[in-house]
Parts: structure tokens; C-alpha cells; sequence
């Protein structure tokens, strides 16, 4: 049977405990604002999101809406660009 390690209040080791010093997970979210738009896709195109989503447990409409993000943010200059 294996040795049960017992917890203290103070020391463990060379490390110390510290409090807690990170933000509320409410704060780590970054909130967007969204709109709402139509859009006509090619039907294999949604057939490959949605494939997508099924084996990432999520949305394919999350998917397309982060691609389409990345993209923006790629092409967006920067001040240093020209």
C-alpha cells in the first residue's frame, strides 16, 4: 500500500503557500460585442465545420466566427506596418 503524503499549513518543502492572487474567472473572460449577420456558405463548407465541431465538442458556428477573427486580426495593420 502506498504512503499517504499528510498537508500542512505553512512550509511543504522548499516551497511556500501563498494567498490566492488571481482574478475571479468572471474577469478572464474578455467580452465582445457580436453581430448578428446572415451569410450564404457552400454547403460542403458547413459540412466541414460542423465535422470539425463534433470532434472538438463545440459549435460550428464558434468555429467559423474564431476563423473569421483570426483573419481580421491577421490583416489588420499594425502601427509599425505600413
Amino acid at each position: 500500500m502506498k504512503k499517504r503524503t499528510q498537508y500542512t499549513d505553512g512550509l511543504v518543502g522548499d516551497y511556500e503557500i501563498v494567498d490566492d492572487f488571481l482574478p475571479p474567472p468572471e474577469l478572464l473572460i474578455r467580452k465582445q460585442e457580436h453581430i448578428r449577420v446572415t451569410i450564404n456558405l457552400n454547403k460542403s463548407s458547413v459540412g466541414y465545420f460542423k465535422k470539425i465541431a463534433r470532434t472538438g465538442h463545440t459549435r460550428y458556428q464558434k468555429i467559423i466566427r474564431n476563423l473569421l477573427d483570426h483573419y481580421a486580426t491577421r490583416q489588420t495593420p499594425t502601427s509599425g506596418k505600413n
